[in-house]
């Protein structure tokens, strides 16, 4: 079967939906502060959070939305969990590209990020339920709300917000970035180069350099240098989502810490005192609302204004569910698959320990939602806590 074309836009881990996580922290917290009246007259009294064991937890997910290629496809996809007790947000990323074996999907690929799309289909809006089963079944948590945020959602609360602060570590440098609505451009080439290409792509396991070179008016350079930069939606998108970058940076450890670098920014903006006023606050929930798909009803959005005020100071883990780092010499949890027809020949992701089975990811995921900071063995089912001070 034909390879996912290379330029569909990807959320990177964490980023986008981290972002809506703490626009709706702050938002109920800023509402709850001087409309703690209205909060109780307008939601439903006697409406209580779904929990359990003390913890509300979210599946947090990120999509292109609009014209983008593969609109539904949740690139981002985030286990986060609200301990109200201990006052703590724990944020597990789930790849992408993890192989699902009893998804249904019928293009045959059965990749976690199929999970929402497959329950959009055919006007069916089960698209959150659906993606929350699989998830569930991954992380072995239940999963109470899920919250699906798109690429135009990210742009504007940043913009919204004035744009943030960001200290880049590493020069960055990306030729290959896709520049969105050139996805369909066929850059001056005839049908009949097209139809050629397009076989050779089907035959081949490595198209993107092909296809890069073959369709250069669809990509640019991004570069970033060193340095405290001031971004906007846009730049900020870039910073986060690039995934072809020279060197280091190129790698999945380094964007990671691109995007809890842009976390921070905008967990700072919006802590700020210059922040705080009604106009900005209501600008930044319409965007909002405009651009989230949720099953967390307007009852139990009420309940989280009058609870969400703890969760100002709340310490905040972060996990990423990965293959590890060679570079680094750090465990994952997960390898590459054969790229065969038992995996419909894509690029995916399956566990170390076999396909299918997640047993070490959920020891994983409780050890991070009750110690925090874990750390993967070189054998199966070694999990410890890391060293801190």
């Amino acid at each position: 079967m034909p390879r996912r074309h290379p330029v569909r836009k990807k959320f990177f881990v964490f980023v986008c939906s981290i972002l809506l996580l703490f626009v709706l922290l702050k938002i109920v917290l800023a509402l709850g502060s001087f409309l703690p009246t209205a909060a109780r007259v307008v939601f439903h009294p006697g409406t209580t959070l779904q929990e359990t064991n003390g913890r509300t937890n979210i599946l947090l997910l990120g999509i292109g939305g609009g014209t983008h290629d593969g609109p539904n496809l949740t690139d981002t996809i985030i286990f986060a969990s609200i301990n109200w007790k201990k006052n703590s947000i724990t944020l597990i990323s789930v790849p992408r590209d993890l192989w699902i074996p009893n998804l249904t999907a019928d293009t045959g690929v059965k990749k976690i990020n199929e999970a929402y799309s497959i329950g959009e289909a055919n006007n069916q809006h089960k698209g959150l339920l659906y993606a929350k089963a699989v998830a569930q079944e991954v992380v072995g948590q239940p999963i109470h709300y899920a919250i699906r945020l798109d690429f135009q959602g990210f742009v504007d609360a940043i913009n919204q917000i004035g744009g943030v602060d960001v200290t880049v570590v590493r020069t960055l440098d990306d030729f290959n970035y896709p520049i969105s609505g050139k996805e369909d451009d066929t850059c001056g080439h005839t049908p009949q180069e097209l139809q050629t290409f397009n076989a050779s792509e089907s035959a081949s396991l490595t198209p993107d350099m092909d296809t890069f070179t073959f369709f250069p008016c669809r990509f640019k350079h991004v570069h970033f240098d060193p340095g405290s930069q001031h971004m906007y939606g846009e730049t900020a998108l870039e910073f986060v989502r690039s995934r072809h970058a020279v060197g280091i940076e190129g790698s999945d450890f380094a964007r990671s810490a691109r995007q809890q670098l842009v976390i921070e920014a905008v967990r700072g903006k919006l802590i700020s005192s210059a922040f705080l006023n009604p106009g900005k606050l209501f600008g930044l929930y319409d965007i909002m609302r405009s651009s989230i798909d949720t099953d967390v009803t307007d009852a139990e959005l009420g309940v989280f204004i009058d609870k969400v005020v703890q969760l100002k100071a709340a310490k905040i883990v972060s996990a990423v569910i990965d293959y590890g780092d060679y570079t680094t010499g750090r465990y994952g949890l997960l390898e590459n698959a054969p790229v065969t027809a038992d995996y419909a020949f894509a690029a995916t992701l399956i566990p170390r320990t076999g396909n299918g089975n997640f047993g070490e990811i959920q020891q994983y995921v409780i050890c991070e939602l009750t110690k925090g900071n874990c750390t993967v063995g070189a054998k199966p089912s070694v999990i410890t806590t890391a060293n801190t001070q």
